[in-house]
Formats: C-alpha cells, structure tokens, sequence
C-alpha cells in the first residue's frame, strides 16, 4: 500500500474523536453472540444495540439524548423466542425497526417517538417464510415498504413487508452461506458474497445472476461486498495466508481487481461503510480497536489510504448515522456508534475547518429519507431515483411517511403461507405412510419367501 506520495484531498485530515464519557450510553449488555453483523443500528432520532436476554431475543432502543447510565430495568424490544442477530431502522421511517433472529423469524417493530415505557413484545408484522436463522435484513434504499432477508437455509427473500407477503424468493442461486447482501444506490442491483467463494451481482425482481465473480480472495475466511461510486464494488476478505484484504472491481471486467491491498494479520471480519457523498470507505473490524479510512477514486491505485482512528478498546459492533443527522455546523462527515462489552460509544469523523459557514464542498446534496416509490410499483418494475436534499439549513423532518400494515392482505399472505405449511406437512405423512407400507410389504414378501423354502 503506497503511503509516500501525498496526494491533494480535502479528506487528507479527517479525523476521529470519541466524545467525552457522560455523552455515551453505559451499563448496556450487549450480546454475545458470535455472529458477523453490526448489532447496532441508527437513526436521527433512536440508536438501537442487540443485547443480552435470558429465554429469547432482545434489543435495546434509546432515544439519542438519552445519554449516560442506563438503568438495568429499561425496557427492551423482546417478542423473539431466539436471539436477534440482526437490526436495520427502516430509511424512510425513524420508527420503524425490523429484526431478524435464530428463532428463524423477521419481525418489524413501531417504537412510540418518546422511545419505549414497557417491553414491547407484540411486532406489527411478523414475515415467516425462512427455515433456518435469518442473519442478515436489508431495507430498499428507494422503494417504500420493501425489505431483504436472508438466512442460513441460503435463501434470499424480498418481502412486501405492508402486507407481508414474499413477494421474491431466490432459493437456488447460492449453494452455501450467505455472508452479505447489499443494494446498488437505486435499488435496481442486489450484491451478495457467499461462503461458496462466489460474488454474485442479481436481479433482485427476477433473481437472476448478471453477473459472478469466483473467489474475489483466495481466503476461505468471509467477505464483504458493497457497491460504490459508478457501480464499482469494494470488496474486504482474507489471502490464503489469512491476511485482511479489500479490493475494488469493475463488474463490466469483472477478471482482475482494480486493486487489492493487504491490510494485517487480524482474524475479525472487516465491516466496509460507504459514504457516496465524499467516496470515503470506512473499514470497521469486528473485535479491532480501530477504524480506517480510505478515499476511492477514478485514478490508480483506486483505493487511497486516509487515515486510521485507534482506542484501546475493541469493538464488539458499528453503528452507522445517516448523512441527514450529522452535525453540519461541525463539519462532521460521518459519525459511528461503536459497541463496547458495557456500553456504546459515539464516535465523530471531523473535516477541520477554520470557517463557521456551511461547506459546500463536504455536503452536496445528498440522499434523504423520502422514498422515491411504493412497494407494489416497484415489484411491477417501477425504478425509483433517490430523492435528494440539501443540507445547507440543517436537515428538518417533513411528516414521516406513515406505516400502514393491510390487515386483509396480511391475514391472506399468512393463510396462503399456513396452507402451504398445511400442504407440506400432509405430503410429509403421506410420505411417512408409503415408507410404512413398503416395509410391510417387504417384510410380507420375506415371510413368503421363507415359507416356499421350507416347502
């Protein structure tokens, strides 16, 4: 990795602070559960923490002001009877939240705008259509009401969650684990790596593959992939000598990386944090004590190093704010929540400036939270464009999109689905009794046999 040449970047000097200790949030238990996600999501209004939880699943969610100790008794979102492995805020409504968990369930949560008073136990929706545990959730960046899972069974589901159907289910194209899956900016391409050794970019409406790319890294470790500016892919993993990779492609090449670059020796999985706004890619490590930085860019070698954040203490999970709840007045460019064994600690990417003003240059106009498109639209083959906004004033909250559930299309979709688990476990007796009356056939058979002998 070539450090010698200074290279001109009003990103040069970005640095990280974690903020002073009565500005986190203590005495938390997070989970500990070996699972490679965030375990942390967030929002300008809440941040939530997978956490720790006798008999089931549970999260936390705190209001962002609500700072300090939090008491032990604080209600928790626990309607899981497994633990959750996964939390995504929905974008285009802070108070919606989806879940997925070992119980192999998703369930989507509305959490009340003063945050939560009691345990909330019963979701507004529950999508069941996985058979093993479901680890990864993913929200449409454009298209209202539309939400990825996938699970262990390596099925990738795309549900209609207003009334929660699955409206596609791409249970044929991955062959083992699935350890990522990310949308394009538009939501018109699906990204996902796999533990078959396979980067497949999809058609997320027909499930087809467009295109594959065979071990993006020789490791056997997993990987990460996300798209970045023109459609590139940034992607992280292992060598073959268990060293920490990430790669930059052009799908349209897919042959050779644009670059690849060794990183260390470290074991945890790289988390890659794309911001389209300033092409910076930040590389979180599950159980690093650090966080880098590196600036992608049309000219060789792509990826350029920026900088490192360290602290002495590991991270157990990162979450990640939306660009609308920065701080512009401070020249913040991204700000983490990282996961601590007790607590969580905001961390604040910075661009020192010496002006007051608004910086142009940091902030152009950048995604906001309206999405572009209805679920069923885009189902039908609608795109939907990212709405952009400028955060020149300050970003202010229009009225939230409202999150409405069809009762009546929800009682169907759970119908069709209990006929079709109706429907299986009848084949599987019939199943069952054809086996039972082949061995008796056989055993008849045998008696025959034995008797003609002995005559």
């Amino acid at each position: 990795m070539s450090r010698k040449v200074v290279r001109t970047s009003k990103f040069r000097h970005v640095f990280g602070q974690g903020v002073k200790a009565d500005q986190c949030y203590d005495d938390i238990r997070i989970s500990q559960m070996t699972w490679d996600s965030n375990f942390c999501s967030v929002n300008p209004k809440f941040v939530a923490m997978i956490v720790d939880a006798s008999g089931g699943g549970a999260f936390m969610v705190l209001q962002l002001s609500k700072m300090g100790r939090i008491d032990m008794s604080h209600p928790t979102v626990c309607g899981h009877t497994g633990p959750v492995l996964d939390i995504e805020w929905c974008p285009h409504n802070d108070n919606i939240i989806a879940s997925g968990s070992e119980d192999c369930s998703v369930m989507i949560w509305e959490i009340p705008d003063g945050g939560l008073t009691k345990p909330l136990t019963e979701p507004v929706v529950t999508l069941e259509g996985h058979s093993k545990r479901v680890g990864i959730l993913s929200w449409h960046p454009t298209a209202h009401n539309v939400l990825l899972s996938a699970g262990c069974d390596n099925v990738v589901i795309l549900w209609n969650v207003a009334c929660g159907e699955a409206v596609v289910r791409i249970d044929t194209l991955h062959s083992d684990l699935i350890y990522s899956a990310s949308w394009n900016m538009d939501g018109s391409r699906l990204l996902t790596s796999c533990k078959d050794k396979k980067l497949r970019i999809l058609d997320p409406r027909k499930g087809t593959v467009i295109s594959e790319k065979e071990k993006p890294h020789e490791g056997s470790r997993p990987v990460r992939a996300i798209f970045v500016s023109d459609g590139k892919i940034l992607t992280t993993g292992f060598s073959r000598m268990s060293e920490r990779q990430v790669a930059l492609w052009d799908p349209n090449n897919f042959k050779d990386p644009l670059t690849l670059q060794e990183l260390d020796t470290s074991s945890g999985v790289l988390l890659p944090f794309f911001d389209p706004d300033t092409a910076i890619v930040y590389l979180c490590g599950k159980g690093d004590s650090s966080i880098r930085y590196f600036e992608v860019t049309d000219e060789a070698p792509y990826v350029h190093y920026l900088s490192m954040y360290s602290s002495k203490e590991s991270q157990k999970g990162m979450g990640y704010m939306p660009k609308w709840g920065l701080e512009v007045n401070k020249c913040e460019i991204a700000r983490f929540y990282k996961l601590h064994e007790r607590k969580c600690e905001p961390i604040v990417m910075t661009v020192p400036r010496k002006s007051d003003l608004f910086q142009e240059d940091l902030y152009p106009d950048t995604i906001g939270p309206e999405p572009s498109v209805e679920a069923s639209d885009w189902f039908a083959g609608k795109e939907g464009q990212p709405i952009r906004i400028s955060l020149k004033d300050g970003y202010v909250a229009t009225k939230t999109k409202e999150f409405k559930v069809h009762k009546r299309l929800l009682v169907t979709a759970t119908a069709t689905s209990m006929n079709r688990q109706a429907d299986s476990t009848e084949v599987h007796s019939l199943q069952e009794e054809v086996k039972k009356l082949k061995t008796a056939v056989e055993e008849l058979t045998e008696r025959v046999r034995s008797l003609e002998s002995k005559n």
